[in-house]
């Protein structure tokens, strides 16, 4: 049992939760869903992909080709619990998919194998036991957003079945306790999943003897990018001050020579000098140190390229060129009107030339020419990306703690 936490944590305002009444789309009728298990093998790219595109707060995370990258490289500490809701009354295809896996905060077991889900910008997020049995959301240990696989009007029914399946009785498998909480991140504030799912949990909080929370789990910093502007119109929307050191900087870069962005032809086979490119900036709070975890972390980006790479385009690798000088490197999602800024190298040899600000401004000035309206800066609060102009949007964690065992 988890010991008792008393700690009280403020929902948010921007992101109220409703916890009484039917959300939108509950499913009248003689429809009747199940949630089963099902491996993410078992579901298959098609099924999930099909559902992925009915579901309007899909991203790039949300893709099968992520989650089975993510399982190729971290599968050895976590267990597969993806839940596929279907109608009992029918032969259709699966109605929705919960990608959900089950860990222990830290796998006691093997030291090497202990992985931070990091908190975010909010201190007071509740904490868990570290040898808790605990139920997240599939691969977010590393995807930026997560939310339910379904179509809106099923959202309600699609939660409700969801709910019960995870409050029956364990009946056996290799890992039969109980789990001790269910710790769901990554959800996006306006996302009806959350009201969705926090209804069906919290109907059942009291008879079950469970604690629900709804908290802010981080922020998301986003640029919206005007219509019909070009980049000179977007720096004119920024501060003076950001403005005048964006300008000063970007001259100071192009007089040392040509600044060029391009886009790798071969993702996997320049891997390597992305990683290198990290690791310069980032060193031993890199994703890559030498080791078992920086292990883990090059086979989910080698993998993640070259699953991605049967979806087009969503997924870039980019390098920044001055003159004859490879100083920076992104790779970075494009889904919809949204650039999604994943992850950067820089060369600190380069600081003189302010890779990092070049880096951005060439990724925006892109973006604008391309009719791009959003540019996604993902979680974390860092100071620079309010330089450009990026208001939160807050994710939320919805938790249930068993308290009544």
């Amino acid at each position: 049992m988890l010991p008792s936490v008393t700690m009280t944590v403020e929902v948010q305002p921007a992101c109220p939760p409703r916890v009484s009444g039917d959300p939108p789309g509950v499913v009248a009728g003689s429809r009747r869903l199940m949630a089963h298990r099902q491996t993410l093998d078992a579901i298959g790219r098609q099924a999930w992909e099909q559902l992925a595109r009915r579901t309007p707060w899909a991203t790039p995370f949300s893709r099968w080709a992520f989650h089975r990258a993510w399982w190729d490289a971290y599968g050895d500490t976590a267990h597969d619990e993806t839940l596929v809701v279907h109608d009992e009354t029918d032969d259709g295809g699966p109605v929705a998919i919960a990608p959900l896996m089950h860990r222990h905060f830290h796998e006691s077991s093997d030291a090497a194998m202990a992985t931070e889900l990091r908190h975010g910008a909010e201190p007071t997020i509740t904490p868990l036991a570290a040898a808790a049995k605990v139920v997240f959301m599939g691969a977010s240990y590393h995807a930026d957003y997560a939310t339910l696989l379904c179509a809106p009007e099923d959202l309600g029914a699609v939660a409700d079945a969801i709910a019960a399946a995870i409050a029956a009785p364990d009946t056996g498998g290799d890992q039969p306790e109980p789990w001790d909480a269910v710790d769901l991140r990554r959800l996006r504030c306006g996302d009806p999943a959350v009201d969705a799912l926090a209804v069906a949990f919290a109907r059942r909080e009291v008879d079950r003897g469970w604690t629900f929370n709804l908290e802010r789990e981080d922020v998301c910093p986003v640029v919206s990018l005007p219509d019909d502007a070009d980049l000179e119109g977007y720096l004119a929307t920024l501060g003076k001050k950001d403005r005048h050191e964006i300008r000063r900087k970007v001259r100071r870069a192009e007089a040392a020579g040509s600044v060029d962005l391009v886009d790798s032809a071969d993702p996997v086979a320049d891997l390597p000098a992305f990683i290198d490119l990290h690791q310069r900036r980032w060193g031993e709070h890199g994703l890559f140190p030498d080791g078992p975890g920086g292990d883990r972390s090059r086979v989910l980006f080698q993998r993640l390229f070259e699953e991605f790479a049967a979806d087009g385009d969503i997924l870039r690798l980019s390098f920044l060129h001055i003159g004859q000088r490879r100083v920076g490197a992104a790779v970075w999602f494009r889904e919809g009107d949204t650039d999604y800024y994943y992850n950067a190298g820089l060369d600190p040899a380069a600081r003189d030339l302010s890779p990092g600000v070049v880096l951005i401004e060439r990724s925006v000035r892109r973006a604008v020419a391309e009719g791009i309206h959003r540019l996604d800066f993902l979680r974390g609060d860092e100071p620079y990306k309010y330089e450009w102009g990026a208001i939160d949007e807050p994710i939320v964690r919805l938790l249930v703690r068993r308290t009544g065992a």
